[in-house]
């Protein structure tokens, strides 16, 4: 098989801690077969008559696992697709995605959608790929199929998505749904934010950045997050807020995870890499929702990573067309709201711990085997160590990666990221231990499969 082969390197970071030593990989059938010394790899590749590649000065890692990303192929696949999204997703050294249920058109709201998605997805993907299934009001009855064909989870707002075909839903659909998610212990993923609060429309400018943040303030997230932990403790299932913005929040996950709730939290790079205070006028590929907030609030963000009180980071990323971002009106509160950075995603992060003494196991954990696991992969992806997926990135940790319009893969060239210097570099990606991506060239394109959430015994 293509994937056989023999990776060696004098810094590989191996098992759940991320301990790097030097070592070679024995990669058979897609896996890691053994692991052992770096000399071992001369003598198996005799034995075995397999070729070595070795990583030379660059580190040896587990392929990132991005659990939010906005595919939207079949439908909106002018905005992104699953062939140019999983392409930029492998130069960035992400090895598994998972997509999102909105956006596409249809939205994976039930079974027949799933299977519409996957057929869009099938021969397409460079990585390995699953597929999140959305909650909204009146598809009770789709969740449970959805669930036995293997979506990882399932995905709601609490309010307007921005999209037609995926509505937000209110308690009521929630107290439906979340028993069947607790029965079957999977995720509920929240777009947290309530309408509740006053939003003030009227104070700034439309193409002043000011105008967008005043209207999804911090207490929008704070009372959705509320909701979500009493639901979460009234049903005991697994809940998990998504792209969180606010460090507001942080105390009340803090007494969410120390009352032991099934709660878990995500942020996303935006939030960790930028400030409100630097974000010009008219400068709308900045914006998102929830908003990204001032410095004070990223710095406290990374505390929240620290403390263990987030959980792990992922891209949510989410293009479109550029017409739809109002460039020539810079008009935020009109512009679609969405950052595109899939393939810079691990990179932006990397360039932000560098700064703060965080080291490259904390980047592994965060948005390797933390994702993973929580998408139902502990077993199998997120760490090098026998028996797991030969999903594997050289890392240049010390280098440099410039982003310019040339360099990005995504379908389109709009990101907030165009121009940055990033710590890092990606220097090859394997995917079941196939290159996919080799020192900015593709090869072996179609590399991907789709991954499935086991079904538990009995359900």
């Amino acid at each position: 098989m293509d994937s056989d082969k023999i990776v060696k390197g004098q810094k590989v970071y191996l098992g759940q801690s991320h301990k790097c030593v030097p070592a070679s990989l024995l990669i058979r059938n897609s896996k890691i077969q053994k692991i052992g010394s770096y000399e071992d790899a001369k003598k198996w590749a005799s034995e075995l008559s397999l070729n070595v590649i070795d990583a030379g000065e660059a580190s040896i890692i587990p392929g990132f696992f991005d659990t939010h990303a906005h595919i939207n192929e079949p439908g909106r696949t002018d905005w992104e697709g699953f062939q140019s999204a999983t392409r930029a997703a492998a130069a960035g050294g992400i090895t598994s995605v998972v997509d999102m249920p909105l956006n596409s058109i249809p939205a994976t709201t039930s079974l027949a959608a799933l299977k519409i998605k996957r057929e869009s997805a099938k021969n397409h993907c460079a990585i390995n790929y699953a597929f999140w299934g959305g909650l909204i009001p009146g598809n009770f009855s789709e969740l449970l199929p959805m669930i036995l064909d293997g979506v990882i989870g399932f995905k709601c707002f609490l309010c307007p998505s921005g999209v037609d075909e995926f509505p937000h839903v209110g308690r009521k659909d929630l107290e439906e749904a979340m028993p069947l998610f607790a029965e079957h212990q999977i995720p509920l993923i929240v777009h947290a934010e309530l309408e509740s609060a006053p939003r003030n429309l009227q104070n700034f400018p439309s193409d002043s950045y000011e105008s967008y943040l005043q209207t999804r303030p911090p207490q929008m997230e704070l009372d959705a997050i509320e909701l979500m932990m009493e639901l979460c403790e009234k049903y005991r299932g697994p809940v998990h807020i998504v792209h969180l913005s606010t460090a507001e929040a942080l105390e009340k996950i803090r007494v969410a995870k120390e009352k032991g709730l099934p709660f878990t939290v995500e942020t996303c790079p935006h939030y960790l890499h930028f400030s409100a205070e630097d974000i010009a006028s008219k400068a709308t590929h900045f914006k998102c929702a929830p908003p990204i907030r001032n410095s004070a609030n990223r710095e406290a963000l990374w505390q929240g990573i620290e403390q263990g009180l987030i959980d792990f980071i992922v891209s949510d990323h989410s293009p479109c067309v550029p017409s739809l971002k109002c460039f020539e009106s810079g008009n935020f509160v009109n512009a679609w709201g969405g950052i595109a950075g899939l393939q810079m995603s691990p990179l932006v992060v990397w360039t932000e711990m560098k700064k703060r003494n965080f080291k490259v196991p904390d980047l592994l954990k965060l948005m390797s085997a933390k994702p993973a696991a929580f998408a139902g992969f502990s077993d199998s992806r997120g760490v090098i160590d026998v028996g797991y997926c030969a999903d594997l990135v050289f890392f240049e940790e010390e280098s440099e990666t410039p982003v310019n319009s040339e360099s990005i893969f995504h379908k389109h060239k709009v990101s907030p990221y165009v121009g940055e210097r990033l710590s890092g570099k990606i220097a090859k990606t394997l995917v079941g231990g196939k290159t996919v991506f080799s020192e900015g060239n593709f090869v072996n394109s179609q590399s991907g499969v789709e991954i499935k959430r086991k079904v538990r015994r009995g359900e």
